[in-house]
């Protein structure tokens, strides 16, 4: 009977059964009560979820998010020597980090984060009755989901809208990421105190040590700086430091993660944190790494809101042309050059004055001054007396400069520098006996570049004594006279135009009119020395005449000499015989390029500070050589001639005329202004220069395999004396970079354009010479020449020579007769 009722019946029986045995429960008050709160609940949770949901942004963002990075400068060898960032950082995967760094972070952050689900609701609830019963700042109970949630998502707005929306972001996450992703995020992101963002960062700032290195009590450490590490400052607070420490040592006990042994001892050790330290790098390269900095942000921004390469977010890995040694050998030499010309003109008086009354010491740290010469430091006066000076330094510690040690006189004046200074001036001074002595940091500045001729590569920059204490670059950013270091590119622009090595230009008086309001302008040579007659265009180069100068500029044609210079990027001038003897503006990486193009035989260089950009990920985003090299990888070469890449740059001057004029300057150094570099023994070239005042002395030139120029000045500029020469001032200083730099390079020849020809003339006369070899010393002034096909000179038959001829009493007339047919054949002179 019962299978013959209905199916349907059957349940609406069932239904009627159970709300019957139910009505009994269902008529109680409490019972209605948990009902209706259940239901306003879910639509309190519905209507948040609607309400603060909306508009928050996306959780797949973090899938490939990718936090701030420095950018990483290597030198040419690989080495690290400086990293941009306004956040320190460094990046970790998961498994990089050690198991016990975790643990300990979990312990004292969330220590139910492997297994809630986003949001820990007793916390919450616990949170929200505590915040109900005090007054003051609000308590939260965020999960280290919550964290990266506020962090990578969130503002940092202190509300309970905000808390919701943090919730419901972080139950998002947790659907989207695994926990291992999660807490990988939050261990890169977290910021930690003494600027660093992220674990590895924080256990390099306050251990200098990688996580993989850290000691229990150091990690437990690092585990109680996230909720807000200035409370936990080690030097500050050192005792509320190691109570917190304690406490995270205890959770993590009593999470199964240590033992009370493990506890008890890392209880007892010290916090051993290391001062606040700044990231160790090489201390010379200043300007150079600035000057790199500034191609980056050309390049690829300087913030994050830039895009996704900018310096300072990026994470770029930049390999540059830096030499360490060479720009090391550099800086010494330009220093010792300026000290040197300093020395005996007094004290200049304080670099800085700083406030020593309160906290001295950060004080001068705040200025970011430093030294990187010899044992030179900065220091500041705290204190004086009759006989000694209380200084100061950096890392807190102080020492004494006795009067005597600071005897000389304030630059300008009569009195001494000890009796001058007072506290709160900021000077230079190096350890002596009885303490410290005075040091005087020199008024006068100046520049240096070292570049590759084969590549353009700058190997080295020097822009001033010091860049921690002059910024100003004045290798890259002053403008100078060049002097008589442009005087190469006038002569090549007359070998361009039909002249050679021996033509022979007047040196005597040149005058030209001007206009009527300014009248005739007579030129002179440096000294205001006589001049020497008719003489060779190379002896004119290597004695540095100005007159001989101008008016073979005046013969070639203003324009096309300006041209020529144009052409090899020192600047773009009017064309003003002045410009001949030096009177335009340029700067030490223009002409250090120019010299280098000569060297490489008039092709163009553009001189490159950058090798290479890598993304964080590895991708190469920049490379400064760009040509295309196929089979070039040894996996691709088939073992047919070695593949090269096409040559680099465009001719941009005649690459016969550029060895011609290397030729002419290597005997600037043989017999020359730069007679002085001599003495080193290989084949260099170079030119010095002294401009009007003289203002500025410099030196440009170098090897086959390495250029460099040089001026020194003062930044405003001004008479550096009347015996200030290129030759003595600015040609030394190259001297001593080149004697380290060039020691253990091979000694090569420079290399000579094809189509070059090699003829034995007179370097005065210009004549063509027989019979004679350059070693004799009745006849130094022979020496071998470069000529273009077709311009060297006719030959020449001495008339001792034709006399030796006649000696012959048997064919006397026949021998004279045959002399006279060669020498009208030859075009010769008799």
């Amino acid at each position: 009977m019962v299978d013959a009722i209905p199916s349907k019946v059957r349940f609406r029986l069932r239904r009627d059964d159970a709300m019957a045995a139910l009505s009994p429960w269902l008529a109680k008050w409490w019972v209605k009560t948990l009902i209706g709160g259940v239901g306003l609940l879910l639509l309190g949770w519905l209507l948040i979820w609607l309400l603060f949901a909306r508009g928050l942004p996306s959780v797949d963002n973090l899938r490939t998010y990718e936090p701030p990075l420095p950018t990483n400068l290597r030198s040419v060898d690989g080495t690290p020597i400086h990293s941009f960032a306004r956040e320190r950082r460094v990046q970790l995967r998961f498994d990089e980090y050690p198991k016990l760094l975790i643990d300990a972070y979990v312990s004292a952050e969330d220590r139910t984060f492997f297994s809630h689900g986003g949001v820990d609701y007793p916390g919450i609830a616990s949170a929200l009755i505590s915040n109900l019963t005090r007054s003051g700042r609000p308590v939260g109970a965020s999960t280290i989901t919550q964290q990266v949630a506020k962090n990578l998502l969130l503002s940092n707005e202190l509300s309970y809208s905000r808390k919701i929306r943090e919730a419901i972001l972080a139950y998002r996450i947790e659907g989207a990421l695994t926990k291992q992703q999660i807490i990988e995020l939050y261990l890169n992101q977290i910021f930690l105190g003494r600027n660093a963002y992220g674990v590895q960062a924080a256990a390099r700032a306050y251990f200098d040590k990688d996580v993989d290195q850290l000691t229990l009590p150091e990690i437990a450490y690092l585990a109680i700086l996230p909720k807000a590490p200035s409370n936990y400052d080690p030097e500050r607070h050192t005792e509320r430091a190691l109570a917190r420490r304690s406490y995270v040592l205890g959770e993590m006990q009593r999470n199964g993660y240590i033992t009370q042994a493990q506890v008890d001892a890392a209880k007892a050790a010290p916090l051993g944190t290391a001062r606040r330290t700044q990231q160790k790098f090489e201390s010379n390269g200043g300007y150079f790494i600035e000057a790199v900095r500034r191609e980056l942000i050309d390049r690829f921004g300087e913030s994050a809101q830039d895009g996704p390469h900018s310096i300072y977010a990026g994470g770029l890995w930049v390999r540059t042309s830096l030499d360490l040694r060479l720009q090391g050998l550099a800086q010494t030499a330009l220093q010792d050059g300026l000290v040197r010309y300093d020395n005996g003109r007094g004290w200049h008086g304080p670099i800085k004055t700083i406030d020593v009354s309160g906290e001295w010491a950060r004080a001068l740290a705040g200025l970011n001054l430093g030294l990187s010469y010899k044992n030179w430091q900065i220091a500041a006066v705290l204190s004086k007396t009759s006989n000694a000076a209380t200084v100061g330094f950096v890392d807190g510690t102080t020492g004494t400069l006795p009067a005597s040690a600071a005897q000389m006189p304030r630059s300008g004046t009569q009195t001494s520098a000890f009796r001058a200074m007072k506290p709160g001036d900021v000077i230079a001074v190096a350890p002596a006996a009885g303490g410290w002595a005075l040091r005087v940091v020199p008024a006068i500045s100046g520049g240096m570049v070292v570049e590759d001729p084969h590549t353009g590569r700058i190997y080295a920059m020097q822009g001033g004594f010091d860049a921690r204490l002059h910024t100003f670059n004045n290798a890259t950013q002053a403008l100078r006279q060049p002097g008589s270091t442009i005087k190469p590119f006038v002569y090549a622009s007359a070998l361009d135009h039909g002249m050679t090595p021996a033509t022979l230009i007047v040196d005597g008086p040149f005058c030209v009119y001007q206009s009527a309001a300014l009248g005739q302008k007579c030129f002179r040579n440096f000294g205001n020395s006589q001049g020497a007659g008719p003489q060779t265009i190379r002896w004119a180069i290597e004695q540095s005449r100005n007159l001989m100068t101008v008016r073979t500029a005046s013969q070639t044609g203003m324009p096309n000499v300006v041209q020529t210079i144009n052409a090899m990027g020192i600047g773009n001038y009017s064309p003003y015989l002045s410009i001949a003897l030096g009177a335009g503006e340029t700067t030490v990486l223009r002409l250090t390029n120019a010299y280098a193009m000569l060297v490489n035989l008039g092709r163009e260089l553009k001189p490159s500070l950058i090798d290479v950009v890598q993304d964080r990920n590895g991708k190469v985003i920049y490379r400064a050589d760009p040509r295309p090299c196929p089979r070039c990888n040894a996996k691709d070469w088939d073992g047919k001639p070695m593949p090269r890449p096409p040559v680099r740059g465009r001719q941009v001057m005649d690459p016969m005329t550029a060895y011609q004029m290397v030729h002419i300057l290597e005997g600037v150094v043989q017999r020359g202004t730069a007679v002085t570099l001599r003495e080193l023994n290989r084949p260099l070239m170079g030119k010095t220069g002294t401009t009007s005042g003289p203002t500025n002395v410099w030196f440009a030139g170098g090897s086959p395999d390495l250029v460099a120029a040089l001026y020194m000045g003062y930044d405003q500029p001004r008479s550096l004396g009347g015996y200030a020469q290129g030759g003595t001032m600015a040609a030394p200083i190259f001297k001593q970079f080149a004697r380290e730099a060039l020691k253990d390079m091979p000694v090569v020849p420079f290399r000579a354009a094809p189509g070059v020809r090699m003829v034995r003339i007179d370097r005065r006369s210009g004549r063509r010479v027989y019979g004679a070899w350059p070693g004799n010393e009745a006849l130094a002034s022979v020496i071998w020449e470069a000529f273009k096909p077709e311009s060297e000179p006719r030959r020449t038959i001495r008339r001792e020579e034709i006399a030796e001829r006649a000696d012959d009493k048997a064919g006397t007339v026949n021998t004279r007769a045959r002399d006279s047919e060669f020498l009208e054949r030859e075009g010769g002179i008799y």
